[in-house]
């Protein structure tokens, strides 16, 4: 199997190396003949609109903070809330995802369909979680400024920050009337640990069951499956109920390794660029064949669909919950030489059956919604979940045959 790089948290991340970068000094643009002659017009509009603001605005500024917002703007007009620009704060901030660890409030988001940023996981002991930030909950404004799903990634840099100091998160949540309102939460930033995987054994009509979570892919979640993976058939589980509702993705390696482990020879994943030039992932012959279902739900994202797009496909095994989230995109990183760097959404990526992801998501093979949302999704309530009941009775109906 193949690798073909990282992924961090919500998003597909390829990481680019040796990406040297680039300067546009004052009338830079004219007569190149590698610049079409309208970008030569445009960028010669932008450099007389910087000599106009020289000459004429009243206060001092800073040249940098000027630049850095051009080039913000010009990934943010491509309407891709994949695709960005980073200062050199904001790409060291988005580096530390690759260790599973870092200064923050120990929250997972992604961009809604309603527009907001959306808390999609909660870490167990974080600092959110002590605050009263719950799953579901919509994040409009962090210290008092507005941030909306186009916003997503600059709003994940301003709820980061040193341990110790402290943030304020306006969160919309329906109120015990059922209606929105919005309620400010302060919450004190602290060094955040993922535990990436949790399991447990669960025992019905006499046999056992292993449960094994996994709320994202990090770099150690590979050790962390298989020491999960290996607890749970120690024990005697004869059927694995996998769970991957609210997981918005990460590293894509590990989703490869995962997805080997239960796959014999075939196709896991496969991406396409804009050229058409395609990458196809592959999974070797030997398997565990051990019983499975999976669970998933409109928050699993990325990483997520591809490792249940695969069981799905291969019929390795049923898909149980809501259909996912629809991320079936990569972007591949760009580090610059002033520190800074982007991020930009290179290819697509297709099931093993080539059905399309993007905008679309995973639609399971049999759909479930969880009646009472607060007792779902806890490790301790398995029995008061509804999509977990379905994945665990249809498991059961085949390991008995």
């Amino acid at each position: 199997m193949k690798k073909i790089g990282k992924v961090l948290l919500a998003f597909l991340l390829v990481i680019g190396i040796g990406f040297t970068g680039f300067t546009l000094g004052k009338n830079s643009s004219k007569d190149n003949p590698l610049i079409s002659k309208d970008n030569q017009k445009h960028m010669a509009q932008m450099e007389a609109m910087k000599e106009l603001i020289d000459e004429n605005f009243l206060f001092d500024y800073d040249d940098k903070q000027l630049y850095d917002g051009s080039l913000k703007g010009m990934f943010e007009n491509l309407g891709d809330p994949y695709t960005a620009y980073y200062t050199k704060d904001e790409f060291d901030k988005l580096m530390e995802d690759v260790n599973g660890k870092y200064a923050g409030i120990g929250v997972a988001v992604q961009a809604s369909e309603e527009g907001y940023i959306k808390a999609i996981s909660v870490f167990d002991e974080s600092p959110a979680k002590k605050a009263g930030i719950k799953v579901g909950d919509f994040i409009t404004k962090v210290d008092d400024v507005s941030y909306s799903s186009e916003q997503l990634e600059e709003a994940v840099s301003k709820i980061r920050g040193n341990v110790g100091e402290k943030v304020k998160i306006t969160v919309l949540r329906k109120n015990d009337e059922g209606k929105a309102e919005e309620k400010d939460i302060e919450v004190e930033r602290a060094d955040v640990k993922v535990d990436t995987v949790e399991s447990k054994i669960v025992e019905k009509d006499d046999k056992k069951i292993g449960y094994i979570k996994l709320k994202q892919f990090e770099d150690v979640t590979k050790e962390e499956f298989a020491k999960e993976l290996k607890a749970v058939k120690d024990a005697g589980a004869e059927g694995i109920v996998m769970d991957l509702r609210n997981n918005p993705g990460g590293n894509l390696d590990v989703c490869l390794a995962i997805a080997d482990t239960f796959l014999d020879e075939g196709v896991i994943v496969s991406t396409v660029d804009k050229k058409g030039e395609k990458i196809v992932e592959k999974s070797d012959k030997e398997m565990d064949k051990t019983p499975m279902t999976v669970l998933i739900n409109e928050n699993s994202a990325s990483a997520s669909e591809i490792l249940a797009g695969a069981f799905k496909d291969r019929n390795r095994a049923k898909i149980v919950g809501k259909t996912s989230f629809g991320k079936g995109i990569v972007q591949k990183l760009f580090p610059l030489d002033d520190g800074s760097g982007v991020k930009i959404t290179i290819s697509e990526y297709f099931t093993p059956n080539k059905t399309k992801i993007h905008k679309i998501g995973v639609k399971p093979d049999i759909e479930v919604e969880n009646k009472n949302e607060d007792k779902a999704l806890d490790i301790e309530k398995l029995d008061e979940d509804d999509q977990f009941n379905k994945a665990l009775e249809t498991l059961l109906e085949e390991i008995k045959g």
